[in-house]
């Protein structure tokens, strides 16, 4: 049985120079392409014109006519400037604040600054108390930073109260154990401030001294000195008497000093040596220069040896000498000299 036949092909004849094979030859007819989207398409390839967009219908209103003389709030553009070159807007003239009343003079002292002095904390802390509405003076409510007061002529008030500048006293206090130093106490424990005879006058402690731990504290109504004396960039010493339990060897000591961790970061002493041993504890001998609260004991607990008691022996020059717990004295002029000496540099040493 004969096979399928096969259907024979001819070539096709080569094409003339210039001719494209989506070209028709002159006198062909064009053929359509069915199917494609959009439509019928000619063979040509080319696409039929689109239908024009449909027209919106008319506004129900007019358009609201702009009276004359209001700008309509675009920019003009660069050629409808004269000579088209672009030029900058003009801003409006903002006028500057006029300073304070009590202000207008450049003579006295900065109010912030009075009040750092007058130991309401520090000079941001101050500022807090200016912004917020809570100082007066000469009996009317200043909120401007900078404000310049005489206060030997002017009536200062914080809270209603009027700001005591009397003299500067300084005291040395044997802090003893179980009295607190801070100057409010909601559980109404004895405090630093109670020690000191002179209570006409505002005071607080210089640094702090926790519930359980001993020795000298200064007290002072001068905040300007206070806050140099607690601030890091000073650099002031504090020498401390540590009883911990145990013996403490070589390498703990390096590790102190090298620095151990605890949440506010990496902490170290200045200086450490061993004062003394007992039958199950060490006297230290530790020297800060700037402090967290409760380092040394948190220091000591982390390297394996709890303190047993604290000491501080000495602020600066400040000595504690043999002062009983409790005990307290006025500095003498050459130590308030030496103390302000020290902290006028930053270093903190003079």
């Amino acid at each position: 049985m004969p096979g399928p036949q096969r259907r024979k092909f001819t070539a096709k004849k080569p094409l003339r120079p210039g001719k494209s094979v989506h070209q028709p030859a002159e006198g062909q007819r064009v053929g359509r392409i069915i199917g494609l989207e959009g439509g019928d398409v000619p063979a040509s390839g080319k696409p039929q014109p689109k239908r024009p967009p449909t027209a919106r219908p008319p506004r129900s209103s007019p358009p609201r006519s702009r009276p004359t003389g209001e700008s309509s709030g675009r920019r003009p553009s660069n050629k409808a400037r004269a000579g088209g070159k672009p030029r900058r807007p003009i801003r409006p003239h903002r006028p500057r604040p006029l300073p304070a009343a009590v202000g207008e003079r450049l003579s006295g002292d900065r109010l912030q600054k009075v009040l750092a002095a007058a130991g309401l904390g520090s000079r941001r802390q101050c500022e807090e108390l200016i912004t917020t509405g809570r100082v007066e003076v000469d009996r009317k409510v200043v909120s401007q930073l900078g404000t310049r007061v005489d206060s030997a002529t002017q009536d200062i008030r914080v809270d209603g109260e009027s700001l005591s500048l009397g003299r500067r006293v300084y005291y040395a206090v044997n802090k003893p154990k179980g009295v607190v130093t801070t100057n409010r106490d909601p559980a109404r424990r004895s405090r630093v401030i109670d020690l000191v005879p002179n209570q006409d006058i505002r005071l607080f402690a210089i640094g702090r001294l926790d519930l359980n731990s001993e020795g000298l504290i200064l007290v002072t109504n001068d905040g300007e000195l206070a806050n140099r004396l607690t601030h890091p960039r000073y650099g002031v010493e504090k020498v401390y008497l540590a009883q911990v339990a145990g013996r403490p060897t070589p390498e703990v000591l390096d590790k102190l000093k090298r620095g151990v961790h605890l949440a506010e970061g990496i902490a170290r002493v200045q200086d450490v040596r061993i004062e003394s041993h007992q039958k199950d504890s060490t006297w230290l001998e530790i020297v800060l220069c700037e402090g967290v609260n409760r380092e040394i004991r948190r220091l000591l607990a982390r390297v394996g040896h709890k303190v047993l008691r604290l000491v501080r022996v000495s602020v600066g020059p400040i000595r504690l000498g043999k002062m009983p717990p409790g005990s307290v004295r006025l500095l003498a002029h050459e130590e308030i000299a030496a103390l302000q000496a020290l902290v006028k540099n930053p270093e903190g040493r003079s």
